[in-house]
């Protein structure tokens, strides 16, 4: 999975999108579904305990969608890749439809727990798909040296602005319904108790689905594949996942990205899980803390974005991906140490120096990720890229389950988010020293390296060179000595070959 693609396998539809038309259309799928997703962040929990769930069940529902989209994540990435990205994303798109009216209408433990679940098979299933039909489409249309890293940035800026959106939305439209006297019981008595206030974004979610299901299958054109029987795709899924697990084993430069993942899946676990509870001791209650947290996911989605849209400008100024990745990360250390050194206070002082940290771990990682997946698409071919992802999503899936366990093992205070600067720190650290590319990157000639002793095509070579003793076998000696400039007849010379090592 380390060549490049092949030309030849493009379709004319495919191969006729330009770069501009790729990139809206993948900012666009990209919106679509992360927007229903943030509509549900701020409401989630609130909404579970109104259906009468304790928080150990609620607990349980969000590990029903985290186990799931873990199992899930490299099957899926291999299937992504034998049966095409189109349709796997629609079928995302689908599960996530099922989901959001399981989640927004069920009333009963099974069905929430169900909804969860279809939700994180749907994670699975959309970690890689879009992403890598934007660069198998963008190398089809302009080569494999063709600008990545500003449709990358482009993508991951609309998913943050769609989480930050969606949360806003999410969090502020019950309230809007609470505002209306007895919407709300006229809603529960018109359903059967079945819609409620908080329940409305999740099935405002579903509607989005439709419209990304929709868009996704008539905007994302991608090159025929040979036709397969279920036989045939459940057995290259696993020949998918091996590939996928030997990616790290035998590519220095994807390994660091890999473990690079997993340190922002431990920093992001412990935003995530001590950030809300902060948010509460400073307001006083914890609906007061919730609101107060949805309006700092919001910003740190943001940032996040920001940081998305930056991430070509700051590989310029760093001198390329490699050195923009550690530069960026530095940020997301800063954000987590002026996190840890305000957790014991609750100043005025302390509370801006703790929003300014959050701001900066989200910046940071936002400006690191397009980066390390410009370096990651340029190591792996289309056959194999959305397996890549889909190995780069687990990684960071599972440490940041372990990860939050162990932050919620800890006493509170700066030691949690100390220990998960240090493995923001060590995952900058990786990238100190440059990798040699194992495969031309732009403005790199031959595929092969020239200090294997290829043999030179351009310049016609004697059997045997002729020494410079040699006697001339070919000229009659002449009457008066030949000059030593006069050129020699039995061996063509190049003019203006390159230096090999050059």
């Amino acid at each position: 999975m380390t060549g490049r693609p092949d030309p030849a396998a493009v379709s004319p539809d495919h191969r006729g999108l330009d770069g501009a038309t790729a990139r809206r259309r993948y900012v666009a799928v990209s919106f679509l579904f992360w927007f229903p997703i943030g509509m549900s962040v701020a409401t989630g929990v609130l909404l579970f305990t109104e259906r009468g769930m304790g928080l150990a069940a609620v607990a349980a529902f969000y590990a029903v969608h985290s186990l799931t989209a873990s199992a899930a994540e490299l099957p899926t990435g291999g299937l992504s890749d034998v049966l095409g990205r189109r349709p796997v994303l629609a079928v995302a798109g689908l599960l996530n439809l099922g989901a959001f009216s399981l989640i927004g209408l069920g009333a009963a433990g099974w069905a929430i727990a169900l909804g969860m679940g279809l939700m994180g098979l749907a994670r699975a299933l959309s970690s890689g798909p879009a992403e890598a039909w934007y660069v198998d489409t963008v190398q089809a249309h302009a080569g494999p040296d063709a600008d990545l890293r500003t449709g990358l940035a482009r993508g991951s800026s609309a998913t943050s602005a769609a989480l930050a959106l969606g949360t806003l939305l999410g969090g502020g439209l019950p309230w809007v319904l609470g505002l209306a006297p007895g919407l709300g019981e006229w809603l529960a008595d018109a359903t059967g108790g079945l819609v409620i206030p908080l329940s409305v974004p999740a099935l405002l979610g579903a509607l989005v689905e439709i419209v990304f299901v929709l868009y996704v299958v008539s905007s994302l054109p991608e090159p025929p594949r040979p036709r397969t029987t279920v036989r045939q795709v459940v057995g290259g899924v696993p020949a998918a996942i091996a590939a996928g697990l030997r990616l790290g084993a035998r590519d220095i430069l994807i390994r660091r990205v890999l473990l690079t993942a997993s340190a922002a899946g431990a920093a992001l676990a412990a935003v995530e899980l001590l950030t809300p509870g902060r948010a509460a001791a400073l307001m006083g209650t914890a609906e007061s803390g919730a609101l107060v947290f949805a309006g700092l996911a919001c910003a740190g989605f943001l940032c996040s974005a920001l940081g998305s849209q930056l991430a070509p400008l700051v590989a310029r100024f760093a001198g390329g991906s490699e050195r923009a990745v550690p530069a960026s990360l530095g940020l997301t250390v800063l954000g987590l140490a002026l996190l840890g050194m305000t957790a014991h206070t609750m100043s005025a002082l302390a509370t801006t120096v703790a929003v300014a940290g959050y701001g900066l771990v989200y910046l940071g990682l936002g400006a690191a990720g397009p980066n390390e997946n410009d370096l990651l698409h340029r190591r792996v071919d289309a056959s194999g890229r959305a397996t890549a992802l889909s190995v780069q999503s687990l990684s960071m899936q599972l440490v940041a389950a372990g990860a939050g366990l162990g932050a919620g093992a800890l006493p509170p205070g700066p030691l949690p988010w100390l220990l998960a600067a240090t493995a923001v720190l060590a995952g900058a650290l990786l990238w100190v020293r440059r990798v040699a590319p194992a495969k031309p990157l732009p403005d790199v000639a031959p595929a092969k390296p020239l200090l294997d002793a290829a043999p030179r095509t351009d310049v016609e070579t004697p059997a045997k060179p002729v020494p410079d003793t040699a006697p001339r076998t070919d000229v009659e000696t002449p009457a008066k000595p030949v000059p030593d400039t006069a050129p020699r007849t039995d061996v063509e010379t190049p003019v203006n070959v390159p230096n090999p090592l050059c």
